[in-house]
């Protein structure tokens, strides 16, 4: 039985909007009886005796039938998150800079990602491993930083998510509770 932190793309944003309460349902009806979900941005954390990329798979599908919508997601061993976390050279936040992590379920995509956030003009990022790409952003200006502007391109948007360092700790946190 392993356990995972499942991440979803895109909702409660653009119009795709689902209660984590309804997820939450949606996800144990799937077979994933012990799903969690964290914070309202499509964190959950669960087990299975699938394995990664199966659960991916058992989740896509569930969440477009039971939702609708072309669902994305990235699905890590829990103790990958731990990893990732500790990996991660950035403060989670101080007063000018959030730190986010990208994650992605094709290296190919976070490799091609990654090489046009490095052409950029003063980025700041670390390649974490072949599933995680760490970033800063200034403080009140994540959407609009550089590096934002580059990852929400409809190329990456099937095979990458991002998440603040603060909330990748508490899914990590989760992942590791009873």
């Amino acid at each position: 039985m392993g356990s995972y932190a499942v991440f979803l793309r895109g909702i409660n944003v653009g119009g795709i909007n689902i209660r984590m309460a309804d997820l939450k349902e949606a996800l144990k009806a799937c077979g994933f009886a012990d799903a969690r979900t964290l914070l309202a941005s499509g964190n959950v954390v669960l087990t299975s005796t699938l394995d990664a990329a199966a659960v991916k798979q058992e989740c896509e599908q569930c969440l477009r039938s039971a939702f609708g919508y072309e669902a994305w997601v990235v699905v890590l061993d829990a103790g990958r998150v731990a990893e990732l976390v500790a990996a991660c050279p950035y403060p989670e936040d101080n007063k000018s800079t959030h730190t986010y992590i990208t994650l992605s379920s094709d290296a190919a995509v976070l490799d091609e990602l990654d090489a046009a956030g490095a052409a950029l003009e003063g980025a700041a990022q670390k390649r974490l491993g072949p599933e995680a790409l760490a970033w800063l952003a200034p403080a009140g200006g994540t959407l609009d930083s550089p590096f934002s502007r580059v990852s929400a391109k409809a190329k990456f948007k099937a095979a990458t998510t991002t998440r603040n360092l603060r909330t990748l700790i508490k899914v990590r946190d989760a992942a590791a509770a009873p």
